[in-house]
């Protein structure tokens, strides 16, 4: 927020020259496509070693269920929150600029990660890596989209993912051999290294800078009020059943609407709240993401749990079985990408949330006999159907605003996808506070951990099937509804 706060009042301060070119060389289309699709490999990496090394680092620490979901959690909540005003920083400022400091803030404290003596400092610094996160989510798709045209944009946008759903399937497998053989801390220090590998890379090969709403100004008192908002919301939702919970939500609910008024009035907004209300591609297609991350994102935490605790796997096995469903997600996103440029990405995007939500039903009934063949066959139909979905969804939301808002549109579809991410935790939390309560997952607890699985699974289910709708709602991307 400090970095956000300096460029917002001291727009001079500046480490290069904004030129916010409105031709890109091939050279800098390359290396934006470069750039941005190391950053989209890096962090799901992070995200999904670190998941199946959460029994490791709860033994370490003796953490129960509950802490050990906000090692996971707590990223999400700072990426979710600071996502939109960096994005906004980086149409006014460049998001070439705001891209290198998320990438050297994810580094660095994916080192500190790394040396982190006790369970809350491992939280707190993954907080800080959420915040570089958001730097990076919130200008990576949009120096995509600046740099290639219409034409282009679903192949590269086909890239992107696969590059990210690599990093997942990727992500298991090294997160389970190392945390066997090298420890869980190793992971960190991994991620620090790729990192640094990236900001090199930036530097010495991205010299174009994208900064189309440059000279507006940045609305600091609506991004104060929005990550507070942000914050208490998501806080609030993971402390229910309380009443401490109940109150913290109520009071970022009342929080996001004071902040939808403050941004309907303000002639420069933080996020143009009418762009939902006039743009019915824009809105459903981020309404479609937002309930498909909710609905799948724990997926991959509760099933490592799953497989470590109830089937007794070590910590590489378990990863290796995880990677069924991301490996799908990078072999078939190229090619739904490129089909969702031919045709209407609503189609495509709806056929795959509709896989999604056969593949989460059918998660709901695995229980302690299940096979492990059958889970790998479940995890290989659940990431065809993110394939199928994830490109044609993103290509759609880029290619329904004007090229000024495409910071703004990666951050809010990177925002969408982050609250739906800590949504889908949450509901998870509320579910083991309800049924198992601050207990670590020790044999007695089983039955109660199955119990809260299956219905976990059951909501997920529930919410995709509300996606499909969203999905098909959002009426023709091209034509009549593209702004090149």
């Amino acid at each position: 927020m400090a970095l956000a706060l300096v460029l917002a009042l001291h727009p001079h301060v500046s480490t290069a020259r904004i030129d916010s070119l409105t031709m890109t060389t091939m050279d800098d289309k390359r290396a934006a496509l470069a750039a941005s699709t190391a950053a989209a490999f890096l962090t799901p990496l992070m995200a999904s070693s670190v998941t199946i090394a959460l029994p490791s680092i709860g033994r370490e620490f003796s953490m129960d269920a509950l802490s050990l979901s906000w090692i996971a959690t707590s990223a999400v909540l700072a990426a979710a929150t600071f996502l939109v005003p960096f994005g906004r920083l980086a149409d006014i400022y460049g998001r070439r600029r705001i891209f290198i400091y998320g990438i050297a803030t994810f580094t660095v404290f994916s080192f500190t990660s790394g040396i982190a003596p006790s369970g809350t400092i491992l939280i707190i610094s993954r907080s800080f890596q959420g915040l570089g996160a958001a730097m990076i989510f919130g200008t990576g798709v949009a120096m995509l989209t600046s740099a290639y045209p219409l034409a282009e944009r679903g192949r590269v946008l086909g890239i992107n993912v696969a590059a990210t759903y690599f990093g997942l399937s990727l992500g298991p497998f090294i997160g389970g051999f190392l945390t066997q053989h090298f420890g869980w801390r190793s992971l960190f220090h991994l991620t620090a290294f790729i990192g640094l590998c990236i900001l090199v890379l930036t530097l010495w090969r991205l010299k174009t800078e994208w900064a189309e709403a440059r000279g507006e100004k940045f609305d600091i008192p609506g991004s104060l009020l929005y990550i507070v908002s942000l914050t208490m919301l998501m806080i609030g939702f993971s402390k229910l059943p309380g009443t401490l919970g109940a109150w913290t939500l109520i009071a970022g609910l009342a929080g996001l609407t004071a902040f939808v008024a403050w941004e309907r009035k303000s002639s420069k907004p933080l996020l143009d709240v009418t762009l939902f209300a006039r743009n019915v591609v824009f809105a459903y297609s981020n309404a479609a993401a937002f309930i498909n991350y909710s609905a799948t994102y724990a997926l991959t935490f509760l099933m490592s749990l799953y497989l470590q605790y109830i089937k007794g796997l070590d910590p590489f096995v378990a990863g290796a079985i995880l990677v069924a469903q991301p490996v799908m997600m990078a072999l078939f996103s190229p090619f739904a990408g490129r089909l969702s440029d031919t045709i209407e990405p609503r189609v495509v995007a709806s056929i795959g949330m509709g896989i999604i939500c056969v593949g989460l039903a059918l998660f709901a009934f695995v229980g302690s006999e299940t096979s492990i063949i059958l889970i790998t066959i479940y995890l290989l139909l659940l990431g065809f159907g993110f394939a199928l979905f994830s490109s044609p969804n993103t290509n759609a939301v880029m290619s329904s605003v004007e090229k000024r808002l495409y910071g703004v549109a990666s951050a809010t579809l990177g925002t969408m996808r982050l609250t739906g991410q800590m949504l889908s935790m949450g509901i998870v939390m509320l579910i083991f506070a309800v049924t198992m309560g601050k207990t670590q997952i020790t044999p007695e607890y089983y039955p109660k951990f199955l119990q809260s699985t299956q219905l976990a699974f059951s909501v997920f289910s529930a919410l995709c099937l509300i996606g499909i709708f969203a999905s098909l709602a959002r009426g023709k991307v091209r034509n009549d509804s593209i702004k090149p």
